[in-house]
């Protein structure tokens, strides 16, 4: 590395700083839970817990013991790792049965276990659209979709949130394609809010098109199974291609998967790069994800828990003059506009033993800033209220309400 690009590098986090878009992480030294405790400049190791809303720990699995057991006795009847892709000697009983039991959750023929769900939509489109094909993506796609489709020779067209209209037009424009793809989140993840998935499958039935959804932040909870957004929305059977994770809901580890068609699924095994050229998933991981499942299906207590905190947070900071995105799901942003503001109250937060984090440019737009606060089934009521307060204290300091 030459001296003048160590220089430029220094001088671009430099006008990060400055600017207030610079990120920065901070050691956490317990288990991801509805409260944690950090190692920081302010924060020592035996300081008091944070209470934590900033996590994707929506049924607040992640230390849950009963996970944990799975993946001790995972270690030693399976293992730590295969040190291995998985068409070489890397898949086990584990992998398979995950995949089938995915499958049987989602409503769909076949699933294949990823690293990630980034890399489950960065190896898709390579894999099944060729150059005669187009894909139609919604603006505010996560980012592993947004790369995914950068590899891959389809055409490519955009259309902007819930812009029906507009997503008509894009298909018509591709009708020349010999397949049309309409890839969306299921809930985006720095907004909360749901794709309108029964007029995009309504649009994709006229135009002969497949749709695909990321659900990473709805499967596990939303819908009458947990299942995703298809159920939530109604239109199970009318998505043929899923995405997601198991670092969310499903017990916060890693791991992702793709969902749908056998023959599109077996491309994956066949073509995508992520798969074949990764270590396959550790076995711990799997045996979690299956326990996880199992709670999933067998007790929606959980689900009702995180409506219901979902829905009193909601409300508490709405009524204490907040800024926020409407909607009911458990990611609720605190809008702030002004990348330093967002900054701002995020520290006042974490000195009041609250964490959270600021999303800032090029996260989101840079007139979008926002404290995105997520919410958990393992939070109570109390804890909430406690947040609730704390928010409107810090809010005051930094001239937001």
């Amino acid at each position: 590395m030459t001296d003048s690009l160590v220089d430029a590098a220094t001088r671009m986090l430099t006008a990060l700083e400055d600017e207030g878009l610079a990120r920065h992480e901070r050691m956490i030294v317990t288990p991801q839970g509805p409260e944690v405790r950090t190692r920081s400049e302010d924060y020592g190791p035996d300081s008091a817990p944070l209470l934590n809303l900033c996590a994707n720990n929506y049924l607040g699995l992640a230390d849950d013991p009963r996970l944990i057991a799975s993946a001790k006795s995972a270690l030693d009847s399976h293992g730590l790792g295969m040190a291995s892709v998985r068409f070489i000697c890397g898949t086990q009983d584990l992998h398979r049965e995950l995949e089938t039991r995915l499958a049987h959750f989602l409503g769909t023929e076949d699933a294949i276990l990823f690293s990630s769900c980034f890399d489950a939509n960065a190896g898709f489109f390579e894999a099944i659209l060729g150059e005669e094909d187009a894909v139609i993506s919604d603006a505010l796609n996560h980012a592993c979709i947004i790369d995914g489709i950068r590899l891959c020779k389809a055409r490519r067209l955009r259309y902007a949130t819930g812009d029906m209209t507009e997503l008509e037009a894009r298909l018509r424009e591709a009708r020349d394609a010999r397949h049309r793809l309409i890839v969306t989140d299921g809930v985006f993840s720095m907004d909360g809010i749901t794709a309108d998935l029964p007029a995009i499958c309504d649009l994709a039935g006229r135009h002969d098109a497949l749709v695909m959804v990321d659900d990473s932040h709805a499967v596990g909870f939303l819908g009458a199974r947990g299942a995703g957004t298809p159920e939530y929305l109604g239109v199970e059977g009318r998505v043929q291609v899923l995405t997601g994770t198991f670092g969310k809901a499903l017990g916060g580890a890693s791991g992702g998967y793709a969902a749908g068609p056998a023959p599109i699924v077996e491309l994956l095994r066949q073509r995508a790069r992520p798969y074949l050229f990764s270590n396959a998933l550790a076995p711990p991981i799997c045996a979690a994800t299956l326990t996880a499942l199992d709670i999933v299906e067998d007790d929606p207590a959980p689900r009702r828990r995180l409506a219901d905190n979902a829905q009193h947070f909601r409300a508490g900071l709405g009524a204490a003059g907040f800024d926020l995105v409407p909607g009911s799901h458990p990611i609720i942003p605190v809008m702030t506009g002004d990348a330093r503001r967002a900054v701002g109250l995020a520290r006042g937060l974490y000195a009041e033993g609250i964490y959270v984090t600021a999303f800032s440019y090029p996260v989101v737009p840079r007139d979008r800033a926002r404290v995105r606060t997520q919410v958990s089934a393992a939070h109570t009521r109390a804890q909430l209220d406690r947040a609730v307060d704390a928010f409107a204290r810090v809010g005051r300091d930094v001239g937001l309400v």
